[in-house]
């Protein structure tokens, strides 16, 4: 038996109003709201069908047992629309990696929230979200949340796990990717292309070379240069800091090295920077490893060097320079300014030397202008002059707290004038510590002079000696003087506790030994040393 359609007045009832028609198993009932109703509930015994009616379309309620059906029926409302709002997502470059979007779809109610995790594809890593980035928290992050109150464009970038450079235009670009992995795949020069845009003489309003990071923003990837070199490097940024072929390399974290230099020869460079000024690396937090410069540098404040201005809780291993170096305070052949942070790490100068001629003020070094605090100059020389005002330094002007071991000058050391201390080998040893060192080169100055250290205030001098022959000094503020020919036997040196071994010439070396000497001939030389 089929009932006849039964309609509600298009209001809400109570159960006590509600239309009610007694039925039998096996019965259907059709319903139908008049328009502008909506069925709001169908109740009887468990397991009858329930259906939702919008307007008049009809719903079917079938009875599986002879029950009171009761049926109501509420005004028909339209729904209240919330802004939808669509969120497109590029890759660069193309084919690069893939993003995929939770919940899925492109469009999206006003304050939802979509997270959007990008994956490289083999060959390449992610770096950043550019474009409409505003609620991200971090768009350095490959998974991120945005939260959609207004359409949305984004673009997932992405870059090779080791970028190849080939021309200066590459190299430009690693400054867009400062957390970047970099091979040189060749010299470049002044006829490699970009130079004349990026690097010569007229580049950047006659700037050249703009360098690569900024003083708050340095450079925490790695960059092996394989052995080549970067040529007719021109920078003239007079008055300007952070100043070098990089302006910074930065430490990451406490546990982590930081970036990465290596394997790079910066040669026939001309750099002229304001303070922090050095022809590889300004400002140095990582590490600066086999890398040499062959330059002029110049700045015209404080730390310059010609490899690099300051190192502040890095490493320079390995590397060495020549050239002019000319700045004003703590200026040194290699590196201006070595400093270590005790959070961090000691900053470090190893197996290094400078063959550069330097001149500066206050602070000139030979190899480094100044240390401070737990840094140490280890199985290092310099052989070029230290020429300035006031603390000079055949290998350091200032030793501040730090630690100078297994390292030797030859340069000729000059200061100008009365105030101050001139050095053969450190002109101030402030509550720092020298062994197993000595100089031979020629020390002249107003000021007070010593063969080997100018002033030793607070701090240790062990096992160390000058040449009171060629240094035209017979006293010092520490250390033992001897003849020429007493440092070119080996039993003064053994006699020292030095780790030495006679050779038999100069070019055949023993590693196993810090130092090595050919008896009777040469001064000590560092078995490293080519």
């Amino acid at each position: 038996m089929r009932l006849p359609v039964v309609q509600g007045e298009g209001k809400v009832c109570s159960l006590g109003e509600a239309i009610r028609k007694r039925v039998e198993k096996g019965m259907s009932i059709n319903v139908a709201g008049r328009s502008g109703s909506v069925l709001n509930q169908s109740a009887g015994e468990e397991g009858m069908s329930k259906n939702k009616l919008a307007g008049i379309i009809p719903a079917c309620v079938i009875v599986v047992s002879a029950v009171i059906v009761v049926i109501a029926f509420h005004p028909w409302r339209p729904p209240i629309s919330s802004p939808v709002y669509s969120l497109s997502v590029g890759i660069s470059p193309s084919g690069a990696g893939s993003v995929f979007l939770s919940p899925s779809g492109g469009e999206y109610d006003a304050d939802a929230q979509v997270t959007v995790t990008a994956t490289p594809a083999v060959g390449y890593r992610f770096v950043n979200w550019t474009g409409d980035v505003g609620t991200v928290a971090d768009v350095n992050s490959a998974s991120a949340v945005i939260w959609m109150n207004d359409d949305y464009s984004i673009t997932a970038n992405f870059a090779l796990e080791v970028a190849e450079i080939t021309d200066w235009y590459d190299l430009d670009a690693v400054r867009d990717d400062l957390g970047g992995s970099y091979l040189l795949m060749n010299d470049l020069d002044s006829t490699v292309a970009g130079y004349v845009e990026l690097a010569s003489k007229t580049a950047n309003d006659r700037k050249g070379w703009e360098p690569i990071g900024t003083s708050s923003d340095g450079f925490t990837g790695s960059f092996n240069g394989q052995g080549h070199e970067i040529r007719d490097l021109f920078i003239n940024r007079p008055g300007q800091g952070y100043v070098g072929l990089f302006a910074r390399v930065s430490w990451i974290h406490p546990s982590e090295n930081g970036g990465l230099i290596e394997n790079i020869g910066v040669v026939q460079a001309d750099v002229t920077g304001g303070a922090v000024v050095g022809v590889l690396v300004g400002h140095n937090g990582g590490i600066v490893n086999n890398s040499y410069s062959i330059c002029s540098v110049a700045g015209d404040g404080w730390f310059v060097g010609g490899l690099v201005g300051y190192d502040d809780g890095g490493l320079v291993s390995n590397s060495y320079c020549s050239g002019n170096v000319t700045g004003t305070y703590h200026v040194g052949g290699l590196v201006g300014r070595i400093e270590g942070k005790r959070t961090v790490r000691e900053g470090n100068v190893r197996n290094c030397y400078s063959a550069s001629s330097v001149t500066g003020d206050t602070r000139v070094g030979g190899l480094v202008g100044s240390t401070y605090s737990d840094v140490g100059v280890s199985n290092s020389y310099s052989t070029g002059s230290a020429t300035g005002r006031r603390w000079i330094g055949g290998l350091v002007a200032e030793n501040y707290g730090g630690n100078v071991s297994n390292s030797y000058s030859t340069g000729n050391v000059t200061g100008r004038d009365y105030s101050g201390y001139i050095g053969g080998l450190v002109a101030l040893n402030l509550w720092g510590n020298i062994s197993n060192c000595y100089s031979t080169g020629t020390v002249n100055g107003k000021a007070p002079v010593g063969g080997l250290v100018g002033d030793n205030s607070g701090g240790t001098v062990n096992n160390s000696f000058w040449d009171t022959e060629t240094s035209g000094q017979a006293t010092s503020d520490g250390g033992i003087g001897k003849t020429t020919n007493e440092l070119k036997n080996i039993t003064t040196f053994t006699g020292a506790g030095w780790n030495i071994v006679a050779v038999a010439s100069t070019d055949i070396g023993n590693p196993p030994y810090i130092w090595n000497i050919v008896d009777g001939q040469t001064y000590p030389f560092l078995s490293w040393q080519p």
